[in-house]
């Protein structure tokens, strides 16, 4: 042990150390004395000892040296692994890499999905993300990745509503809104600490439909069904890296058609059957449920033991799967203080039945 060595270690390692072997008033020594004291010690237990005492203690300093190093790796180790997902989280480009991704166009599409609920879809160029970088300058370490929503006036004037902080690594937000109906459209951008915004792209404008138990294709998905191919094919659906399945899903369940290849959606199945040669009469049939009701805006009602969330007025609407067999559904309404509580049963009970069959001779 040398007083050299000693010194690269911390005042307070040095008083763990001292108080470890036994030095007299350690606990009111300063950096240099503690190793005065230490470099002594080590001395007197050597001549004692012949060695022993000196070699444990340089064991033991090593040992803490090395626990520190190893501290001290993994400190840095976090702190580069919390860097690299703050660094992440403000991504918004597409993910993965190569040509393919680069080549990708920034475009940003709002949908309607119920009177209360828009679905917005987004794919950004990485370009775009690093032309926000360079813009924004020193002021890129501080800004927010956000989805900035308007309201749309009948005079095509539109009014900033709020602004919804999102993240990297996705590529859609379900975003609500209030007193349908209204025309909405958004962009998507970075918010500086200063307030400054940066966008990268704007989306269509939509209307939502008048609140209601209807499920049918409004004006909105009336326009989207004319481009549904198009929004379809520019989300990747033909390629090889395929499209959202969320977008998707929804498509074809707002759309009540299967998105597919440009043959089945522009010339139907029967076309498709030509090609290939199959007779076989495509035909797939299912149902859901809605249950919908009303209650004091502040009560707490869970449906089946799943918390439902409540419109300002009090109404909820709740759309689940309806299998086929019998379903006991509990719906039950708690008020805000806890005190009362009612509880109402649904009995559903579906029966599907395919019958045979029937193929009919042509020249008959």
């Amino acid at each position: 042990m040398t007083a050299a060595t000693l010194r690269t270690q911390s005042c307070k390692d040095l008083a763990q150390m001292a108080r470890a072997m036994g030095v007299p008033g350690w606990h009111s020594m300063r950096k240099d004395e503690l190793v005065r004291a230490l470099v002594s010690h080590a001395k007197r237990a050597a001549k004692k000892n012949g060695g022993r005492a000196a070699t444990a203690v340089m064991l033991q300093e090593v040992k803490m040296s090395n626990g520190k190093s190893a501290r001290a790796s993994e400190e840095q180790e976090r702190l580069r692994q919390l860097r690299s997902q703050f660094v992440d989280s403000r991504l918004l480009g597409s993910i993965g890499g190569g040509e393919q991704v680069r080549n990708v166009q920034d475009k940003l599409v709002v949908m309607v999905r119920d009177p209360y609920w828009l679905h917005v879809y987004w794919e950004l160029n990485p370009r775009s993300v690093e032309r926000a970088q360079s813009a924004l300058g020193q002021h890129w370490h501080g800004t927010t990745p956000i989805l900035r929503l308007f309201r749309v006036g009948a005079d095509g004037a539109a009014e900033l509503q709020r602004d919804i902080a999102i993240h990297g690594g996705v590529s859609h937000w379900y975003v609500d809104v209030q007193n349908p109906p209204q025309q909405y459209r958004t962009e998507i951008g970075y918010l500086t600490a200063g307030g400054q915004f940066y966008c990268l792209a704007r989306s269509n404008t939509v209307t939502t439909p008048p609140a209601g138990t209807s499920d049918s294709v409004d004006e909105n998905w009336a326009d989207i069904d004319q481009n549904a191919d198009r929004i379809f094919a520019m989300s990747g659906g033909y390629s090889d890296r395929g499209t959202s399945l969320e977008l998707q899903e929804l498509l074809e369940e707002r759309l009540r058609r299967p998105m597919g290849t440009p043959m089945q959606t522009r010339y139907g199945g029967g076309a498709a059957r030509m090609i290939t040669g199959a007779h076989e009469l495509p035909f797939a049939v299912d149902a859901e449920l809605m249950v919908y009701g009303v209650t004091d805006a502040n009560a707490h009602v869970t449906l089946q033991g799943e918390p439902v969330p409540l419109r300002p007025d009090g109404s909820f609407t709740v759309r689940m799967s309806f299998p086929d067999r019998r379903q006991v559904i509990p719906v039950i309404a708690s008020s805000p203080d806890g005190v009362e509580q009612r509880t109402i049963i649904l009995a559903v009970e579906r029966n599907t039945k395919v019958l045979e069959r029937v193929t009919r001779d042509p020249g008959a």
